[in-house]
């Protein structure tokens, strides 16, 4: 069987785009770099830059167009051939709108920073800067969404594998600079207006759902994760090295090409897998015998806790720790059972609101620690060469969050039936610590402290879209985890603003303060958040686990099941 014949229509080949997708999905994480030539050639203050960079932490976040339009398009996937949704509906749809603002987000960016147009109003550019970052949601919803849909007995895994990608694509951005463009920001530009769009659009026809299960997945999805930390590792060393030393041209070129080749190892994984899987169809195929005791136990027909019903109903089921759960109809809830609640019928449940408010103290409290980096790195006495390392290595510490995370919960809950809001709990208890340690005057304390906290926000971006997925279903997913995820930007305008620049104002003499009260208080306040945080985790595990017990370990036993 020819290679491309064996991935034509593939849940692997899915994934493997997927992944190379999300290792360039992440451009506004690259902020840092081309925030300068914006700057100067719009003649902006740093007031009015960090407007600027607001819009790109709104747009990054606020992805609820994605899962809106993802539903839409992928509404009558289950009554249609899968060959059919790939060229009619889809997944693909969704990249095809992210390249489009990608594009022309980046485009305008560059055209301005160049010359090439007349200097746009500040409005105009928040609005570019908006579309470029907006944009990311909408390959990210594609790829996470299909991805557990693909896999939905290892959601937290496959979530984990996306969003560790997507965490590191921002330094695997940094070496697309370092090798093609170092120096030349505005030309950076123009390759963050191109290379995401041209990849999404190459690879977004091999995106498609495949929802049946077969052997093996585990193996190959591991194989995956083993990928992504050798991936890390190298980029960790790239990064340490260029640090202490200085890159020759060669060396900058010759680090980029093995990085490369790195990336395409998961093409590889995909061919085998293809390969076992079709090894498998075929001995399905020609087996015609059948278990009459599986068939009466795991029957063929799903039933759905579907948009149509009360809400209400369902929120007494997934928060009951004393009874049976049911469906609204009074039957016992089969081992497919699956939840079907959309945005508006989730904003009515408590969980959803113990999820968002979980969120804003995990997801705000990270996302203010590496905002104020710099600040704190030199309020401590740290070195810029210091302080470049922090911010440079805070997204190996992300994404080993975002796997770590995604690939335990799915550990616990296949082998000791834990629920995932308990990871989260415990992830938000250790966030406390780090926050802990870094307003603590011990030598040392920040390193310790900003990966204690890197991982733990990153592990946030694993578990909610997987907790999601599972508590109100797959068909909303993308719009009700995206919804969630804006307590990402509020957290952050919370403690940012409201918590760390009051306080680190008034301690200061003038625009500079040196000295552990610079910040103390401000983390110790952020501790408590966190440590409240975590109490909303348990209360959110506690509400749920009967609902895990009874539908979603079923649900995996019978996952498992088909696929044996």
């Amino acid at each position: 069987m020819e290679t491309p014949r064996l991935l034509e229509n593939s849940k692997w080949a899915a994934t493997t785009a997927s992944v190379w997708i999300q290792c360039v999905a992440g451009a506004s994480y690259t902020f840092s770099i081309y925030s300068p030539a914006l700057k100067a050639s719009q003649g902006y203050d740093q007031s009015t830059l960090d407007t600027v960079s607001v819009f790109k932490d709104i747009g990054a976040n606020a992805g609820v167009l994605s899962g809106v339009l993802y539903a839409a398009v992928t509404a009558e996937s289950r009554n249609r051939r899968r060959s059919a949704i790939g060229r009619f509906g889809g997944p693909w749809v969704v990249h095809a709108a992210g390249a489009v603002q990608c594009l022309v987000g980046y485009l305008f960016m560059w055209a301005a920073v160049t010359g090439v147009i007349r200097r746009p109003p500040v409005a105009a550019m928040c609005l570019f800067m908006f579309l470029a970052a907006h944009a990311q949601t909408f390959f990210n919803t594609a790829n996470v969404v299909s991805g557990v849909q693909n896999f939905s007995g290892y959601s937290g895994t496959i979530v984990g594998i996306m969003k560790g990608f997507l965490g590191l694509s921002g330094a695997i951005l940094v070496q697309v600079y370092d090798t093609l463009c170092k120096g030349k920001p505005s030309t950076f530009l123009l390759v963050l207006a191109l290379l995401p769009t041209v990849i999404s659009i190459l690879l977004m026809p091999l995106v498609r759902i495949h929802e049946s299960s077969t052997g093996g997945e585990k193996k190959h999805l591991n194989s995956f994760s083993a990928v992504a930390l050798i991936i890390v590792a190298y980029l960790m060393v790239i990064i340490i090295l260029e640090i202490i030393l200085t890159f020759s041209t060669w060396a900058s070129i010759s680090s980029f090409v093995l990085l490369l080749l790195l990336l395409t190892s998961p093409l590889g994984i995909a061919i085998k897998a293809e390969s076992e899987d079709s090894i498998y169809r075929t001995a399905e195929t020609s087996s015609t015998e059948s278990d009459p005791l599986l068939d009466n136990f795991y029957p063929t027909t799903s039933s759905k806790i579907s948009s149509d019903k009360n809400p209400l109903d369902y929120e007494e089921q997934a928060s009951s720790a004393d009874t049976q759960v049911k469906v609204t109809s009074g039957s016992d809830i089969s081992p497919v059972e699956e939840v079907d609640i959309n945005l508006f019928q989730a904003m009515r449940t408590v969980n959803f609101w113990l999820l968002f408010l979980a969120m804003i103290c995990g997801m705000g409290s990270g996302l203010a620690t590496i905002n104020n980096m710099s600040q704190l790195g030199q309020s401590l006495g740290y070195t810029s060469q210091e302080i470049t390392s922090f911010v440079s290595l805070w997204s190996i510490w992300n994404f080993l969050g975002r796997f770590g995370a995604g690939y335990l919960s799915d550990y616990f809950l296949h082998t000791r039936g834990w629920a995932r809001p308990s990871l989260m709990a415990v992830t938000l208890a250790t966030m406390t610590a780090g926050h802990i340690i870094i307003a603590s005057s011990f030598s040392g304390n920040l390193y310790l402290g900003s990966i204690l906290v890197g991982i733990c926000y990153g592990s946030q971006w694993s578990l909610m879209p997987t907790i999601t997925s599972e508590l109100f279903g797959v068909t909303h997913m993308g719009t009700i985890f995206n919804t969630i995820a804006i307590a990402s930007p509020v957290g952050s305008y919370i403690f940012s603003v409201r918590v760390i620049g009051y306080m680190y104002d008034k301690e200061a003499s003038g625009n500079t303060c040196t000295g552990t009260h610079c910040f103390m208080l401000s983390f110790f306040v952020m501790a408590s958040v966190a440590c409240f945080g975590c109490l909303v985790g348990i209360a959110l595990f506690f509400r749920t686990r009967r609902f895990y017990q009874s539908v979603v370990l079923r649900r995996l036993q019978y996952s498992s099941r088909q696929g044996t």
